[in-house]
């Protein structure tokens, strides 16, 4: 009884994978299509988007080339091609503006393009473009049921931004660079006001500064001393009780004793 079972289940299996080399080769584009429909239901999206492609073409213009189109973006988004994805999703979209599928098609391009965000170390050009695509599908869409998913991506993506941007300015502090650090956190500051990391940055800011001005040439010294000074006191107005204090604190100091060599010399 056994051999019987794996007999038959032999023989469906390579009587599947004849029927769809046939397919494959044939001139048919309905039976492309109907076979192309059953592997997608079947969960096989990788043979039924071969066929799809195949035939996607020859079916512009008709009746049925809208649930081809989906069903082909569909496939590809099943099998985590994400740039094809969105940009076949993307396409239905505009092509099939008064479809049911729509807004399905929106979200799901806006979900591919999200996935292609690379970790906050690389560039972020991805990130930019899957927030703006994310926007999209919200003014599009600002009561779907889909925007809990949609304002979760974005809170991701947009705090992966603020860590690119962080780790930028913290790398120009650590190799010395201490000009082009204090640039990058005032701009990191600027762009993302409510930031988390606001208190790290207001510190290395300070930081920043604070060895610029104590390794300063004597001819530029006294204000360099004095704006370190003066990003001490920003960082404290609004980090009372922050963990960098007690080395804030001891770094201020240092300057102040610097900075009354000044006022003994006049």
């Amino acid at each position: 009884m056994k051999n019987l079972f794996y007999i038959l289940i032999t023989f469906l299996f390579f009587t599947s994978c004849s029927e769809y080399q046939k397919a494959l080769k044939s001139e048919d584009i309905a039976v492309k299509f109907a076979l192309g429909e059953q592997l997608y239901k079947d969960g096989k999206y990788s043979k039924a988007s071969r066929l799809f492609d195949q035939i996607v073409p020859a079916y512009r213009g008709k009746p049925q080339a809208e649930k081809l189109m989906f069903l082909d973006a569909d496939s590809y988004f099943h099998m985590g091609l994400n740039a094809q994805a969105g940009f076949r999703f993307e396409r239905f979209a505009k092509s099939y503006s008064k479809s049911d599928k729509v807004e399905e098609a929106y979200y799901k391009s806006a979900l591919s393009y999200a996935a292609l965000s690379p970790v906050f170390s690389k560039e972020q050009h991805d990130t930019e473009h899957a927030l703006e695509k994310l926007q999209v599908f919200a003014n599009l869409y600002p009561n779907s049921e889909f925007m809990p998913k949609i304002n979760e991506l974005v809170k991701e993506l947009q705090y992966k931004l603020e860590l690119k941007a962080y780790s930028t300015a913290k790398q120009y502090n650590h190799i010395s660079d201490f000009k082009a650090s204090i640039s990058a956190f005032d701009n990191f500051i600027g762009d993302f006001p409510g930031t988390s990391l606001r208190e790290k940055a207001l510190f290395y800011k300070f930081d920043s500064a604070y060895h610029l001005g104590m390794k300063s040439v004597e001819s530029k010294k006294q204000d360099r001393l004095i704006t370190a000074i003066s990003y001490y006191n920003s960082f404290k107005k609004v980090n009372a009780d922050s963990e960098f204090n007690k080395d804030a604190d001891k770094m201020v100091e240092d300057l102040k004793e610097q900075l009354e060599k000044y006022s003994t010399k006049s």
